[in-house]
């Protein structure tokens, strides 16, 4: 399978825009767009439309998620640490956000401390469980700007999410054409899990890496699509999808030398040390080399289990069994629905036979979120870096009337409001 995408005419540079006067590939008739002048008025012309729409919905879902905070007040009867705070919107740095918040503010201090007297922790929770890139530019951003660690955390996940939105629309560009790209980005911010990405959460930060990196290994930048992996290493654990998906890109570049030696090598070569570099870090102060995976199992009671226990959880939601570890009926609903579609989605996907790193890097994300024991109802935001499931369907989305599109997702930027902001930080654990 080619690293570039099938649908890209043979004569076009790889990675550049449709030339002026010329719709994209899956583009209606009709439908052409003035180009502001200039390179910077170039790239205004070609991201704007879906950055703006990106940000019509995740306005429209955090509106609605402040409105059922204040509605029920719950979030003033819980811990400021699991869903709750003195303002409604302190809800957005709780659960996780709490950790990035003390390692921002504190720094690490990795230690595994025996706990007795509970069945499923042996170790005390320790921030060392959350990877360092997150919290060193909310503390980069707070030394700037004077923010606290919750406001520099808020900003650099925003900006995040930003810049993730483009970089799915400019894979999904890749793909179907601008107006996929558009659709791609908006249905990534209704996403089930998204109330995340403008939470203080390193959500968005790595779908950032993660996108972009992707596009690189589509356009052949191969050193640049390693340092982003390498960075997204420093980000998230699951980031071994990413490094995975790069590399295996790159060796078959390799194979066939359609971009020399030393661009795909030098690739292969860089994407895994961040992710090595920070558990190697972690094991070396705890001293013991497998510390950060006895952390995680011992204190989070996350493990591989080849999906066992997802699949004991999902017999246990059907048939209304609420019986199982951190059972939350509202979001393992939501984590239901969102497995049933998932099918689906992917089917939609390949349709478009996409890249090589897009197939590999969907897959994997897909298999670490569901082969894991964890919180069944975290599956929602374990499967928010999946962007290419968005994809498939934008592309069949793309050739919708505008003022269609407008009615089918009114609704669900009202919904995500619920689904991936209420129900996930109030009703659930995010």
């Amino acid at each position: 399978m080619s690293t570039a995408s099938s649908t890209e005419s043979s004569n076009a540079e790889p990675g550049a825009p449709a030339p002026a006067g010329r719709r994209p590939a899956g583009e209606r008739a009709g439908a052409e767009r003035t180009t502001a002048p200039g390179r910077f008025g170039a790239l205004v012309d070609r991201f704007a439309p879906a950055l703006g729409a990106y940000a019509v919905v995740k306005a429209t879902g955090l509106t609605v998620f402040m409105m059922l905070l204040t509605h029920t007040g719950d979030y003033l009867r819980k811990d400021p640490g699991r869903g709750g705070g003195a303002q409604p919107w302190d809800v957005l740095g709780t659960w996780d956000g709490i950790w990035y918040q003390r390692i921002a503010e504190n720094g690490y201090d990795p230690q595994l401390i025996p706990l007795h007297g509970f069945p499923l922790a042996s170790y005390y929770e320790n921030s060392a469980a959350f990877f360092p890139l997150y919290p060193w530019l909310m503390r980069l951003v707070g030394t700037v700007t004077g923010l606290g660690p919750y406001g520099s955390g808020i900003v650099v996940s925003v900006l995040a999410s930003f810049v993730a939105a483009a970089g799915i629309f400019a894979v999904a560009e890749r793909l179907g054409g601008w107006r996929a790209g558009v659709v791609a980005a908006v249905i990534w911010g209704l996403f089930p899990g998204s109330g995340v990405e403008w939470a203080v959460y390193s959500d968005s930060l790595f779908v950032a890496l993660s996108a972009w990196a992707c596009y690189c290994v589509m356009t052949r930048r191969w050193v640049v699509a390693g340092l982003l992996t390498l960075a997204a290493g420093l980000n998230r654990p699951t980031a071994a999808a990413l490094i995975a998906a790069v590399s295996l890109a790159a060796l078959v570049a390799l194979i066939r030398r359609t971009d020399g030696v030393v661009r795909p090598l030098t690739a292969m070569l860089i994407t895994p040390w961040g992710l090595i570099w920070y558990v190697a870090w972690v094991g070396y102060r705890m001293g013991d080399w497998g510390g950060y995976f006895k952390l995680q199992r011992g204190a989070w009671n996350r493990y591989f289990d080849g999906g066992a226990s997802t699949f004991r959880t999902i017999l246990d939601v059907v048939t209304g069994h609420w019986n199982f570890w951190q059972s939350n009926p509202a979001p393992d609903l939501i984590a239901i629905a969102l497995l049933i579609a998932l099918p689906g989605l992917l089917v939609l996907l390949l349709r478009l036979r996409p890249p090589l790193v897009l197939v590999i890097y969907t897959l994997l994300t897909i298999f670490t979120a569901l082969s894991s024991n964890q919180i069944f109802d975290n599956i929602s935001r374990y499967l928010l870096p999946a962007f290419p499931l968005c994809i498939g369907l934008a592309v069949v989305l793309r050739r919708v009337r505008f003022s269609s599109l407008v009615g089918l997702f009114a609704m669900p930027a009202v919904a995500a409001g619920w689904y991936a902001g209420y129900a996930l930080f109030e009703l659930g654990i995010p």
